[in-house]
């Protein structure tokens, strides 16, 4: 999916006796480069609903041409309306999907546990705070573990990758790269394939059932490509039960009126005549 999606060239495969040679950093670059293309480009659908730049982008010859060459097929609703419609109509269809009550919001807490801001949610902001990432607001507020936003992390660490390579920095590429391994086993791996099989069933609009395809797909590629073995924890699950709310306590801690005066003691010794307080 990426190398057509994204038109690189495959390279011609191995004799049986040779050994294939490691990419080159020329490779690894262009390979970076083109995952972050298809990153930004999911990061852009989930993060919000689309604008009219966005959609003008995607309904360019060559977009829809290379989303077509990947299985991709969307109807005559995303391609035939004018953007200012097409807009309008996916803003309702992402409220209804993504927002609204009975909906599924992209939000990786939620989609584990069935809670917002959950363990992941900490964990995500920890993550960015560690690798020098802010996350601030756009049009709307979103939580640090939104599929859009992780997506977004990821294509950030991927043009670090890109920056490193042309500096011949491969250690700091290697580091980059594990980075993103852990990202991926940590959090986008563990939910995003079933929840976009979810997305994908649910939606109306083919906009959004054809994007989900293209999350399903490109995180099962991603996933293998980088050699990780993770399950899905989502299943594509369309009601989430809630998880039980931990709550942590210090056992020696001592309990409510458990030292210090009796509660009639400090009434007594609180309360004064109104006399008194003139």
């Amino acid at each position: 999916m990426l190398k057509t999606l994204f038109a690189i060239e495959a390279e011609a495969p191995p004799a049986p006796a040779a050994e294939s040679a490691p990419p080159s950093a020329a490779e690894l670059r262009d390979e970076c480069a083109a995952r972050v293309r298809i990153y930004r480009l999911l990061s852009g659908v989930f993060v919000e609903e689309a604008g009219v730049d966005f959609l003008a982008a995607l309904r360019s010859d060559a977009v829809l041409q290379a989303l077509a060459e990947v299985g991709l097929a969307f109807d005559a609703d995303f391609t035939a309306p004018s953007l200012d419609t097409l807009a309008a109509r996916l803003a309702c269809e992402y409220a209804t999907l993504f927002a609204a009550a009975g909906g599924f919001p992209p939000v990786e807490s939620v989609r584990l546990t069935g809670r917002y801001q959950q363990d992941p949610h900490f964990q995500v902001g920890q993550t960015y705070a560690r690798c020098g990432f802010v996350l601030e607001k756009g049009r709307f507020a979103v939580f640090p573990d939104q599929l859009g936003v992780e997506l977004m992390f990821v294509a950030e660490l991927l043009e670090r990758c890109t920056v490193a390579l042309d500096a011949g920095d491969m250690a700091e590429y290697r580091r980059l790269e594990r980075e993103i391994k852990r990202f991926w086993t940590l959090h986008l791996g563990r939910w995003v394939r079933g929840y976009g099989g979810l997305v994908e069933r649910a939606a109306n609009h083919s906009f959004y059932r054809e994007m989900a395809r293209l999350l399903a797909g490109f995180a099962a590629e991603e996933i293998a490509a980088m050699g990780l073995r993770i399950e899905d924890l989502d299943h594509g699950r369309e009601v989430v039960p809630q998880s039980e709310v931990r709550l942590e306590f210090n056992p020696d801690e001592p309990v409510c009126n458990g030292c210090g005066p009796t509660p009639e003691a400090r009434r007594a010794a609180t309360v004064q005549p109104l006399h008194d307080l003139r």
